[in-house]
């Protein structure tokens, strides 16, 4: 079983990887991405960059540079316009991004290859490092040979049978690190009822989109108490029910800031070796301390992954 869902993954990653590589004009529709591998763009581009090393959109503009970087070195063509067919709206917008990956200006990139080079000086090297070892090729008929991550994942991850959770929410629609707005404006309306008081009422997170592949202002979240299923809630809070059933679970102890690396070990590294799927239903984070009683390294938020 491990070894056919890892395949499983392997597999449809390969088949993204392809399709990336051979429609590098097209802009990338990642919910169509995430169809193809049958599974929700939010899980399949953290397994992506966890098996990958990148996301598809990072691997997309990197090949676009590639690509670029290339043309400057084999043709003739003015950098405007290899600056458009690299995607870029702007000859200064395409210089900055160049900039950055291969430090130094799309001119003085081209100009390197014309003048002599003293010494041991290498030549310019169009390709950029890639944990894959997928670079632009203007053959589309070659195989495409991808270097998976292959390191074993350290985390302490276990399968639990979780109930079915009711759950007081307050949407929050923004940045994910933005969210304790929403537990603060939720934190209002249930301190009056004593409910945060008591043993059972954990305070968790529930997150609905991919942070990668959505802009920052249209991430959906909910910032959420679990409460007694006999406990009457407030006006303004909503009540919802995250259903029972096998969970990953991991625990993240540090800073919030190191999540998203949490949660794409989870899903990169150890999900396609586990012999799991993911199943229906949103992940969830559970929160057993706050910046307002533990320092930065020792917050300790619990991780859960629906499994199939």
């Amino acid at each position: 079983m491990k070894t056919e869902t890892r395949s499983f993954y392997a597999a449809a990653v390969q088949r993204t990887v392809v399709h990336i590589t051979r429609t590098l004009d097209e802009a990338l529709d990642l919910t169509a991405l995430a169809r193809g591998a049958a599974l929700s763009p939010f899980h399949f581009h953290r397994i992506f960059r966890g098996m990958v090393g990148e996301t598809p959109l990072e691997m997309h503009r990197r090949l676009r540079l590639e690509r670029a970087a290339q043309a400057l070195l084999a043709s003739d063509a003015g950098i405007t316009a290899i600056a458009f067919d690299a995607g870029y709206e702007t000859h200064e917008a395409f210089t900055r991004a160049f900039r950055q990956a291969y430090g130094r200006s799309p001119s003085a990139f081209r100009q390197g290859a014309i003048d002599p080079r003293p010494g041991c000086e290498r030549p310019p090297q169009v390709e950029l490092a890639a944990p894959s070892g997928v670079h632009f090729c203007g053959d589309p008929t070659r195989e495409i040979i991808i270097r998976f991550t292959t390191e074993e994942s350290i985390m302490n991850v276990t399968i639990e049978t979780m109930p079915e959770l009711r759950v007081a929410t307050a949407p929050h629609v923004g940045p994910y690190n933005e969210i304790s707005a929403a537990f603060q404006r939720l934190g209002a309306l249930i301190g009056p009822t004593g409910l945060l008081g008591r043993p059972e009422t954990a305070m968790l997170g529930i997150y609905y989109d991919d942070p990668e592949t959505t802009p920052p202002e249209q991430l959906r979240s909910d910032a959420a108490f679990v409460v007694p299923a006999d406990a009457r809630l407030p006006e303004g809070v909503t009540e919802k029910r995250l259903p029972a059933g096998r969970y990953a679970h991991t625990t993240h102890v540090g800073p919030y800031t190191q999540l998203g690396d949490a949660w794409s070990r989870l899903m990169g590294e150890w999900l396609p070796r586990s012999g799991h799927r993911v199943g229906e239903g949103s992940s969830y984070e559970i929160y057993r301390n706050n910046p307002g009683n533990a320092p930065p390294d020792q917050l300790r938020t619990e991780l859960y992954l629906p499994l199939a």
